[in-house]
C-alpha cells in the first residue's frame, strides 16, 4: 500500500510539472532586410534572401535550446502560400497575429535586420624592397577587417497583437592580417547560387561570425522570456462532418486553432431556449456523449479518435475543453 501512495505522489508531482513547463509553440517569420538591400547586394554581388537566413539560424537556436516548440518550417511556408501571404504583409504586427492565429500558435516572431556588412580597411606599403627585398612586387599590405550584424526580433500575441518582447542582437567579428602584393582573398558568397547562412563556409567567414553572434544573443534573449509569457487558451467549436466507427472528421482544422494532441467534447443538441420577447437564441442545451482525441490536422478539417458511451453522429457539437 505505501508502495501504491508513494507511486501516486511521484505521478501527481510528475505531471504537475509537465502542466507547469508545458512549451509555448511559436512560429518564425522571414525577418525584413530592406534597410541593409543594399549593403548586401554590394557585398554578395547580388541580392540574397538575408531575412530569411536569419530567421532560419533563430528556428534552429529555439529548438536546440527547447524553451519553445516552433512550428515546422515546411508546414508554415505551405499553409502561408495557401493563405496568400506576401513578406511585405508579415512585417505588420496585426497581420502577423491572424498568420499565428491560422498557424494555431502562441505567438509569432518577427524581425528586421539593422546593420549588416563589413568595414574593412587596407593600409599598404610601397613595392619591392621591404624587409631587406624579401617581398617582390606588389608590395606588403595590412588587412583590418570588422563585420558588424545587428537585428531586432518582436514576440508577438496572437490574439491581442499585443507585443510580448522584444529583443536586439548584436555580433562583430574582427580580423587582422599581412598580406603579400594585391592578391586580397576572402569568401564573397556572390554568383546566382542561393545563400545558406547555416553552412560552415559561410559561419567561418567574418561576417559569418557576426551573424551567428547576433542570431544567439537574440535567441538567449527570447529564452529568457518563456517562462513569463502568458498562457493563452485556444477555444473552437465545430460540428462532425463524417462518421467511420469511432472515426471522427470535424469542419475547423488550424485555421481554427485546432492542433494534434486537442482532447474536444462531442456533444448532441437537445434543444434551443429562446427569448419569449424577441424570438432570439439564449441558450443550446446540449447532451454529452463523450471526448474525441484530435490526431490529424489540415487547414480546415481533422480528424478525432471518439470515446464515450453514446454514437455520434454528423451534425453533433464539437468544442475544445
Amino acid at each position: 500500500m505505501a508502495r501504491v501512495v508513494r507511486f501516486l505522489i511521484i505521478f501527481a508531482v510528475g505531471v504537475s510539472t509537465c502542466l507547469a513547463q508545458e512549451k509555448k509553440r511559436v512560429a518564425v517569420l522571414d525577418f525584413d532586410y530592406g534597410t541593409v538591400r543594399s549593403a548586401v547586394q554590394a557585398y554578395f554581388g547580388t541580392d540574397q534572401d538575408v531575412g530569411k537566413g536569419i530567421s532560419l539560424l533563430l528556428e534552429q537556436k529555439l529548438v536546440q535550446d527547447g524553451k519553445y516548440r516552433v512550428v515546422d518550417r515546411n508546414t508554415m511556408d505551405k499553409i502561408l502560400k495557401e493563405q496568400n501571404f506576401s513578406n511585405s504583409d508579415r512585417v505588420d504586427a496585426s497581420t502577423a497575429a491572424k498568420i499565428g492565429q491560422i498557424l494555431g500558435v502562441s505567438c509569432i516572431i518577427v524581425g528586421s535586420i539593422t546593420q549588416f556588412g563589413r568595414d574593412d580597411k587596407h593600409i599598404g606599403v610601397g613595392g619591392g624592397g621591404y624587409g631587406l627585398g624579401k617581398f617582390g612586387l606588389g608590395g606588403v599590405h595590412k588587412n583590418d577587417s570588422k563585420a558588424v550584424v545587428n537585428v531586432t526580433a518582436k514576440m508577438i500575441d496572437v490574439n491581442t497583437a499585443e507585443i510580448l518582447a522584444v529583443a536586439t542582437g548584436t555580433g562583430e567579428s574582427k580580423r587582422g592580417g599581412f598580406g603579400v602584393g594585391g592578391g586580397g582573398g576572402g569568401w564573397s558568397g556572390g554568383g546566382g547560387g542561393g545563400l545558406d547562412m547555416g553552412s560552415s563556409n559561410f559561419g567561418q567567414t567574418i561576417l559569418g561570425e557576426a551573424v551567428n553572434a547576433a542570431v544567439a544573443s537574440m535567441g538567449e534573449q527570447l529564452d529568457a522570456k518563456a517562462d513569463s509569457l502568458p498562457t493563452v487558451k485556444v477555444t473552437y467549436s465545430g460540428v462532425v462532418a463524417d462518421v467511420t466507427g469511432n472515426s471522427l472528421v470535424i469542419n475547423v482544422g488550424s485555421k481554427a486553432g485546432v492542433k494534434v494532441g486537442d482532447q474536444v467534447t462531442v456533444s448532441r443538441k437537445v434543444k434551443d431556449v429562446k427569448d419569449p420577447s424577441t424570438g432570439a437564441v439564449i441558450k443550446t442545451i446540449t447532451d454529452q456523449l463523450g471526448t474525441a482525441t484530435i490526431t490529424e490536422v489540415d487547414a480546415l478539417s481533422a480528424t478525432a479518435t471518439f470515446s464515450g458511451s453514446g454514437a455520434p453522429k454528423v451534425g453533433d457539437v464539437v468544442a475544445s475543453q
